[in-house]
């Protein structure tokens, strides 16, 4: 019973870790392409956001969301290898895809794929990735989910502990004289 509530601590911890890789990879692509910051929101639980004015590079400044919101917590999950680790860096894999292909369906102009169509992306570059990063997060983030969900994997996997190994069974025979 205690591994529903795992799951979910999980799901807020992943989103907290997404939402703030995915804006940091905005600050430090406008940073990295000589954007002036007026206004930023880290805040996971609020609509994280950064404007910069005067962008010179503004696909720069918006691409490096989503990659450094993807990369971040996956070169992470490859150093600490945990089901949990593997589950966050999967959450951020598979929702910075669905954002960019459900904010292309709103339409949505203060959302990155619009804000990204504007500033000269196209269309087939945003559906690539998309495309990639939830046919690969995806399946990772199911395993690591039913990982989870199982109680002989749950709370040693998440805790960093080994496996217990079933004991092996012994039997014993008996022969008729």
């Amino acid at each position: 019973m205690r591994r529903w509530p795992q799951l979910g601590g999980l799901l807020l911890v992943s989103w907290c870790v997404m939402a703030v890789t995915h804006e940091c990879g905005h600050l430090i692509g406008g940073w990295a392409s000589g954007a002036t910051l007026v206004q930023a929101e880290l805040r996971p639980w609020r609509l994280p956001h950064s404007h910069f004015s005067p962008d010179p590079h503004p696909l720069v400044t918006l691409w490096a969301g989503p990659l450094l919101g993807v990369m971040g917590p996956g070169v992470v999950a490859l150093l600490i290898r945990r089901v949990s680790t593997r589950f966050m860096a999967s959450f951020c894999g598979l929702t910075n895809g669905l954002y960019l292909a459900t904010a292309w369906f709103t339409g949505d102009r203060f959302l990155d794929t619009q804000r990204l169509l504007e500033a000269g992306a196209s269309l087939v570059e945003i559906t690539l990735f998309c495309l990639v990063t939830v046919l690969i997060a995806y399946p990772i983030f199911r395993k690591s989910c039913l990982a989870i969900l199982r109680s002989d994997a749950s709370l040693a996997s998440l805790s960093g502990q080994p496996r217990a190994e079933p004991s092996p069974k012994t039997t014993i025979s008996q022969t008729s004289d």
